[in-house]
């Protein structure tokens, strides 16, 4: 999700998407040679994908389906498990690898650990001070990535972690989740475009991308801060910042290239621009229609964003990201298109048909289809990645 780290490289995510070397399993090009998987890493993620599994069992329950789990406190931290207990440690481990040194991992382990905690300790003030601490060392890390390269990307991504942290002190001083809807936003829209400025800087030569680009994070940035007094102004302010984001991705991000391209850079360039697509809606929403905290309208933002948009830019990136950071090939397949389809469809369904025209019905099926694209690309990543050693297949 955020910039390919420093043993994956960002050149490998360059060479993907641009499509001098397409990394598919076609015949054209053999999985990388099998290193040995670096078990710390792997533990690491362990307690990500409890999050994510709690996360959708969550989803279920909120939506009044059969849950595996019907444990009554998922419900209340459906979103900060999702947001800092799964993708953040995903940010966070990758950021920790693109550094290189093991203080860096202070910052994976403790959002995974907080995400556990939600679950698992009666109190939240322990996950509060796990997810406050671990967020922290996630901002420790950019000041070395910044010495080391002092670029807007780096910027952008720092203030995202900030955001985080602002987010996890507010959970843990007790502001309902839906009140910390756009903390937990700019975090993860901030870590992303960053990671996607550092592509666009390589790829396009305009002096005045980056400029632009830290100022909309500013943007940003006080929309979520003045939402803390003045929520309707701050809503139109984080609106405004989220469109203004997805005008500067359309317009330098280099997906938009890539989709012309075959196999693994057509595919991620589409599964981005389908992100891009609704993150337009999230500022739309939130423009519009002021702050947003219950009913309709926080759900078709809540899930336009990290469904539609970090969703998708996870499958997008999943390929590249997590081979750097496990040291094992994740070929792609063009049986990935399953869930990304599924995915957007069923978003559509759910807040186009469910949230707008309140069916319930639709809105209901549109989540359960949800859920269930998300655990098909997990199906589908783990059957490419155990089929890696295998005859090469033709990419589409």
């Amino acid at each position: 999700m955020p910039l390919a780290p420093a043993d994956g490289g960002v050149n490998a995510a360059l060479v993907t998407e641009r499509g001098a070397r397409p990394a598919t399993a076609g015949p054209a090009s053999r999985p990388p040679a099998v290193r040995r998987l670096p078990w710390p890493r792997a533990l690491l993620l362990l307690p990500a994908a409890a999050a994510l599994l709690l996360g959708l069992d969550a989803a279920m329950m909120l939506l009044g389906l059969p849950a595996p789990l019907t444990l009554p406190r998922l419900g209340d931290v459906h979103g900060v498990l999702l947001v800092l207990g799964f993708a953040g440690t995903l940010v966070a481990l990758e950021r920790a690898v693109a550094l290189g040194s093991r203080w860096g991992y202070l910052a994976p382990a403790g959002l995974g650990a907080g995400g556990l905690a939600l679950v698992v300790v009666p109190s939240p003030a322990v996950a509060g001070a796990l997810l406050t601490a671990g967020a922290a060392a996630l901002v420790a890390v950019y000041v070395p990535l910044w010495a080391r390269q002092p670029a807007a990307a780096v910027v952008v991504q720092a203030l995202g972690a900030v955001l985080a942290v602002g987010a996890a002190l507010l959970w843990w001083g007790g502001v309902p989740v839906p009140h910390l809807l756009p903390w937990l936003t700019g975090f993860l829209v901030l870590t992303i475009a960053g990671e996607r400025v550092e592509l666009a800087r390589v790829a396009v030569l305009d002096p005045r991308a980056d400029p632009i680009v830290v100022g909309t994070a500013g943007l940003l940035a006080a929309g979520v801060l003045v939402g803390l007094l003045w929520p309707v102004a701050g809503a139109a302010g984080t609106g405004a910042a989220l469109l203004a984001t997805t005008a500067w991705l359309a317009r330098y991000d280099v997906a938009r290239r890539t989709v012309r391209s075959t196999g693994l850079p057509r595919f991620t360039g589409w599964a981005l621009l389908a992100g891009y697509g609704w993150l337009a809606v999230a500022g739309g929403i939130w423009l519009l229609g002021g702050p947003v905290t219950a009913g309709p309208g926080y759900d078709a933002v809540v899930h336009a964003v990290f469904l539609g948009f970090v969703i998708s830019i996870i499958i997008a990136h999943a390929p590249v990201i997590l081979p750097a950071v496990l040291r094992r090939p994740l070929p792609y397949r063009p049986a990935m298109y399953a869930p990304l389809v599924l995915l957007h469809i069923s978003l559509a369904l759910r807040i186009a048909v469910g949230d707008l025209r309140d069916v319930g019905s639709a809105w209901q099926l549109g989540g359960l289809l949800n859920v269930s694209a998300v655990l098909l690309f997990v199906a589908v990543a783990a059957w490419s990645a155990a089929t890696a050693d295998r005859r090469p297949r033709r990419s589409s």
